[in-house]
Parts: C-alpha cells; structure tokens; sequence
C-alpha cells in the first residue's frame, strides 16, 4: 500500500475511533495526539492541533480531550459511516417506509429497499427499484435528521421510479405538473412545480 494511501486509512481508522469514543465514552489521550500529529504533518494547522502538541500530554483532563477531539473532527469535517453510525442507515430506511406510502398511493407496485453498493467509495445510500438503482446517492450524515432524510429520500425514490417507468411521478391532481420534495417549516413535503408552487402534501400523505 502506497504511503498516502496508508496514512488516508490511519486517519480514517483515528476519527472513527475518536467518533465512537465521544459518543460511547472513554476517549483517551493516545488517538488525539496522533491524530493532531498527522494532521500537522500534513500542514493542517489548527488551534486544536497546536494546543495538543504544545501542552503535556499528562496535563489533558477528560473535558480537554472532549472538546478537542470534537474540533479535530470538525476541522477535517469529519463525518460517521452508516458503519460507525447504524442509526443513520435506520433512519433513512424508517424514511423510504414513510415514502412507499406515496408510491402505492400511486399505482406503482415494485419491491422499493435501500441499498449500498462496492464501487461506491463514498459509502452512500441508493434507493432500488425491481433490482435498479439511478439518480441521487445519499450521503450517511443525510441520516442524521429525521425530516430532511424523508425529502431526501423521496427525491432520490422519485428520481430511481421514474427513470425506471419512464413518466413523471408524482404529479399534482389540480395542475397536471410534477411534484418534488422539500422541507417546509421542518417538515418534509410534495410541493407542486407550478408557476408559484403550493405545497400538496406531507410525504407519506399523498391523497
């Protein structure tokens, strides 16, 4: 393995551990301060970084790494896999349950499951239809909200049903025109691509 190669998966191995031991506990100060040293390595110089190499190790409490090992992830953006996170996988398929409402609504019958797939690095969700999948991935963090996963989610149903059947789906009953899916007010709806729009329905609630 090339050493760039070698150090990327070091990195991600140092933030999913560090993820996992803030949320469950017990973060100690050997994952930051290796972390910390990459990142400098790598010229990723921050106020987190600096203040992990310059104090002493011995002097770090729990709080310290707490919050610390919080801005390490955030200054490299860091965000949970469905692996790390099971919880933002069971959102988004508590999402697509919500969302198949509105399919069958619609007379479109077909086996609808969220599905992940190899060549897919980023490590992304797809919605599949009868064995097919198209249109938009959906990012694991996506999972993290449980209205924005339902919009997102029914964007990326309706973009895999209607490439796959080939007309537009869902369609407003008063003006013949498609609908999309958005959030209004926190809440996840079909709104109508009319001139000015109106919201329809809630997704899940399609008459």
């Amino acid at each position: 393995m090339h050493s760039d190669e070698r150090a990327n998966q070091v990195v991600d191995e140092l933030t999913g551990y560090i993820y996992t031991a803030l949320r469950d506990g017990g973060l100690g100060a050997g994952p930051v301060l290796e972390l910390a040293s990459l990142l400098e390595e790598w010229g990723v110089n921050t106020p987190a970084t600096r203040e992990l190499l310059e104090r002493p190790a011995a002097h770090l409490t729990t709080a310290d790494l707490t919050r610390l090992g919080e801005s390490l992830l955030g200054d490299i953006h860091f965000a949970p896999s469905f692996a790390i996170e099971p919880r933002l996988w069971t959102t988004l398929e508590h999402a697509l349950e919500v969302v198949e409402r509105d399919v069958r609504t619609g007379g479109i019958n077909g086996t609808l499951r969220l599905v992940t797939h190899d060549w897919d690095s980023r490590g992304f969700a797809w919605v599949e239809f009868q064995g097919g999948y198209h249109g938009n991935g959906i990012p694991p963090i996506l999972g993290s909200d449980t209205q924005g996963a339902l919009a997102d989610v029914a964007d990326a149903a309706q973009e895999t049903i209607m490439e796959l059947i080939w007309k537009v789906w869902p369609v407003c009953a008063t003006h013949d025109r498609g609908l999309y899916a958005g959030c209004e007010h926190g809440t996840a709806v079909w709104r109508c691509t009319s001139d000015g729009g109106h919201t329809v329905a809630p997704v899940g609630e399609l008459p």
